[in-house]
């Protein structure tokens, strides 16, 4: 049986199994480093930007614009410097604005985060950019009433909780436990080394949200009404440990208090273009006491931060594959060292010196492939990763498109590096004495 080039490729590689196996493995760890940083970049740009919904600015009183919208747009954490509910309505009845949606931060149930809003935010707002996509409910309904929420769609996944069920919550962020329905409530206000949990007043689950992508899939939404009362209990307990229960008529001005408003200019339906948005824009910040920000330019700011980061990655990663390249060199170099006697064989049963080169380069190559499709295979499983905790970490739904054309581009990029690498080994290869290497064996 005549043996082919193939034939004696695939037998050099297999009889140097261990060499071969890690040679291709450092090459595979390049690719996926490599094609992760690209594509999780452009999908979590997208991510980042659909999570904004249709708004156009928000109003905090965080540090910085980038802060304002971590916070209010994608619950990073709790903002400490709250609004007054007379400010939100004054901003909202004196500026040309299709909705003024507010917002309170602070509380939590098994570590997710809780929204106080109002109504409008379901029927105002909308999780898409372009407003075209109404909330959609797995089960139930929004709610109507003090007492009610509405969970996220990881929310409902994560705890097992649903429609029905009747909740306490936790006062700041919690430690992502679930809180124990026995615990003494008594205990919980007073020991600093627990979460505090609202065990007073119990919220009746009416409603779960279809997923919507962004990050109201890890958050949980209750009437604005229904933290204040919550929050002043806290105030009277602590001014009065016997209080009695806390209702709406107990409320102050000073308990009325958000900490965000999501702010649409009026303008043309389904557009995120508004005519008087930068005039808004510029009429806001005028009061140096709040924060105003747009969800859209920050987003962008960000990912420029992000994106001298990734300069700095893929800079890192062109020096693996570049020392994957020195490694495919010294391995082939080294087998062909080895294999001079095997060589001169061939060149006595008829191989050209051409031919021995080639043999050389394919063999190269095909350490180059099999790197650059282990690679592939490592960077699905590496952006799988990435996307699970982005999503448990921002409620960000990143579907990196792995198999794009940027991928086909570092993988043909690979093999001809590897190809590359083989050119002095075959070299040398080529130029392999056929009387000098027979001589021995005599």
């Amino acid at each position: 049986m005549a043996i082919t080039d193939w034939t004696i490729v695939r037998r050099s590689l297999l009889g140097r199994r261990f060499l071969s196996a890690t040679t291709a493995l450092t090459v595979a760890v390049a690719v996926a480093l490599m094609v992760v940083i690209v594509s999780v970049k452009d999908a979590g740009y997208r991510a980042f930007e659909r999570g904004a919904g249709n708004m156009h600015l928000v109003v905090s009183r965080d540090a910085s614009p980038l802060v304002s919208v971590l916070n209010a747009v994608f619950y990073a954490n709790a903002p400490r410097a709250p609004l007054a509910w007379d400010e939100y309505e004054s901003l909202a009845s004196r500026l040309p604005l299709e909705f003024a949606v507010p917002i309170q931060q602070g509380d939590s149930y098994r570590g997710f985060p809780v929204i106080a809003t109002t109504p409008e935010y379901f029927s105002a707002y909308r999780p898409d950019a372009r407003g075209q996509r109404d909330w959609a409910l797995r089960e139930g309904r929004f709610f109507d009433e003090t007492w009610e929420v509405v969970l996220g769609a990881d929310v409902a996944a994560r705890t097992g909780v649903g429609v029905g069920d009747e909740i306490a919550l936790t006062h700041g962020m919690g430690s992502g436990a679930p809180p124990d329905p026995g615990a003494n409530a008594e205990h919980d206000h007073h020991h600093p080394g627990h979460d505090h949990v609202h065990h007073e007043y119990a919220f009746r689950i009416v409603g779960v949200l279809e997923p919507t992508g962004g990050p109201q899939d890890r958050a949980l939404f209750t009437p604005i009404e229904g933290a204040w009362i919550v929050h002043a209990h806290d105030r009277r307990l602590a001014a009065d440990p016997h209080a009695s229960v806390t209702t709406a008529s107990d409320l102050t001005d000073g308990d009325r208090l958000i900490t965000g408003v999501y702010l649409r200019v009026a303008g043309r339906e389904g557009s995120m273009l508004a005519g008087g948005l930068q005039q808004v824009f510029d009429q806001l910040r005028r009061d140096t006491s709040i924060t105003v920000a747009q969800p859209e330019a920050q987003i962008r700011n960000l990912f420029r931060i992000v994106s001298s980061i990734d300069r700095l990655f893929i800079g890192l990663v062109a020096v693996v594959m570049a020392s994957s390249a020195i490694a495919i060199m010294l391995a082939m170099y080294s087998a062909t060292e080895q294999r001079r006697r095997q060589i001169a064989v061939l060149r006595v049963l008829g191989f050209s010196r051409g031919r021995v080169f080639g043999l050389v380069l394919t063999e190269s190559a095909v350490l180059g492939l099999v790197g650059a499709l282990a690679g592939v295979g490592l960077a699905i499983l590496g952006a799988r990763i990435v996307a699970g905790a982005m999503r448990a970490r921002l409620g960000l739904v990143i579907e990196p498109d792995i198999l794009s054309q940027w991928t086909l581009v570092i993988a043909t990029a690979t093999i001809l590096m590897a190809a590359a690498a083989g050119i002095i080994p075959a070299i040398r290869a080529y130029r392999v004495s056929v009387a000098k290497n027979l001589s021995a064996l005599g």
